[in-house]
């Protein structure tokens, strides 16, 4: 029985990072039930065996991503260096997001534009979690003297508000590179601090 639990658990995630592809490269408003079976190469009615409908599904996706960016903005946060070297690769990190998981992390913005009211707690629990760990550098730089002091709640929010933007403008074919833009933010952004 265990066995089959995990092979369960397994295929659900793997309908999860495929529901996430399509809505990267489709967007939310157009990946559908069908899109996601196809590319399963499943029934559309054996998608309902694992999630209720394209909002349930949805949730999931925006869930596992939203706790892979807390987790990969944890590890950059603990990784050697200063405080301006963990914030400098937090900002590469949530532009990569920002870039490369657009659909995904449009939700974790307006959360109430895609999701349930009953799938809001836990998304803005996650999201506050995700905001607090630029609080932590912040504030933590700002006691170590690396920063200047500063209102950190109202640092985060222009920090995250400048980062979230770029998707709404950023292409991968135009004049920079994804990691010369990483590198520009984090140089333009850091001087909000010194």
């Amino acid at each position: 029985m265990r066995n089959a639990s995990r092979k369960q658990q397994e295929k659900r995630e793997r309908i999860i990072l495929s529901a996430i592809a399509i809505m990267n490269r489709e967007g939310f408003k157009y990946t559908t039930m069908e899109q996601v079976a196809s590319e399963m190469q499943m029934t559309k009615g054996s998608l309902y065996y694992y999630f209720r409908n394209k909002q349930d599904l949805m949730f999931q996706c925006h869930e596992l991503v939203l706790d892979q960016a807390i987790e990969d903005q944890q590890e950059a946060f603990e990784a050697e260096g200063t405080y301006e070297d963990k914030l400098r690769r937090m900002i590469h990190c949530h532009i990569d997001y920002a870039v490369n998981r657009k659909e995904t992390f449009n939700m974790i913005i307006q959360p109430e534009q895609a999701f349930e009211k009953g799938q809001l707690p836990s998304i803005v629990e996650k999201r506050d979690d995700y905001a607090r760990l630029f609080d932590r550098v912040v504030s933590e730089g700002i006691g170590a003297g690396e920063f200047r002091n500063s209102d950190v709640k109202i640092i985060r929010m222009i920090l995250l508000g400048a980062m979230n933007w770029v998707q709404t403008w950023y292409r991968k074919d135009g004049l920079i590179s994804l990691d010369e833009l990483k590198t520009m933010y984090a140089e333009y952004l850091m001087k909000l601090l010194k």
